[in-house]
């Protein structure tokens, strides 16, 4: 893959007041509209490989001061192309500031893809996001490329409904709260859907599993985002493309340990 717009892309060096400045540019440059070619239906574990569009999970391992960033990407349910990098980590985890400190690392990686994923989805926010500019926002308008953050935990925003115990398949608006900013033409109100809790599985055999947290990162709206990421799942709780890409990142680990 080729950085489309490297002008955004985070790098070392800048203080907490200029990485938040770049993250709302990068909210202000960011699409929540859908804005792809391929047919949101064909994205799917079970479309025949050859029809199907190009879909990169992103996920990454850590050893103490590196970071091991991963890429499975699928056709159908086929995986095509695995590619991992190893790169030095600059900075702390920060709250708000994810992509910072795992952005290079992720962009070491797409960079060595022979394959160009039509869609991108990560491990981490999107829209979902204090500034809305998670992970999966920034990398995406790096590549402008369609993107989704998939996160197992809530960084801000409220559920229109209670997300306890929900069944299989159960979904509910994610809106901004106070502590999202409107940035550029994107709203920050308490009506603004910035993602999705979505129940992506349960199991009877074992204790309530948690919601995931849907966001659009670039050219996706929230709710197509949740379409496409229940049209990925398959039987975890994570999406298949991250899933995989998690298992990848922590062999690609293993090996460079040794």
């Amino acid at each position: 893959m080729r950085q489309v717009h490297p002008e955004f892309a985070p790098r070392p060096g800048l203080s907490r007041g200029e990485m938040e400045s770049l993250q709302a540019d990068v909210a202000a440059a960011a699409t929540f509209e859908d804005d792809f070619d391929f047919d949101p239906a064909s994205v799917s574990l079970d479309s025949p490989a050859v029809d199907a569009p190009l879909v990169a999970g992103i996920d990454q391992a850590f050893l103490d001061d590196v970071a091991v960033s991963a890429v499975v990407v699928f056709r159908g349910g086929t995986v095509v192309e695995r590619t991992a990098a190893v790169s030095p980590l600059d900075l702390p985890y920060v709250p708000g500031l994810l992509s910072f400190r795992e952005g290079g690392p992720i962009i070491d990686a797409l960079e060595s893809l022979d394959s160009d994923p039509d869609l991108l989805v990560f491990d981490g926010s999107g829209r979902i996001h204090f500034r809305q500019a998670g992970l999966a926002t920034h990398m995406g308008v790096v590549f402008d490329t369609p993107s989704i953050g998939v996160a197992k935990s809530l960084l801000c925003g409220t559920p229109k409904t209670d997300t306890d115990g929900r069944p299989e398949g159960w979904q509910t608006p994610i809106v901004a709260n106070r502590s999202v900013d409107s940035v550029g033409d994107h709203e920050a109100t308490s009506e603004t859907v910035i993602g999705y809790a979505y129940q992506s599985r349960q199991y009877d055999s074992r204790p309530i599993v948690n919601p995931l947290y849907v966001s659009p990162g670039h050219r996706l709206s929230a709710e197509t985002a949740v379409e496409l990421i229940a049209n990925l799942s398959g039987d975890y709780k994570l999406p298949e493309p991250t899933r995989q890409a998690d298992a990848y990142a922590d062999e690609a680990k293993a090996s460079y340990r040794t």
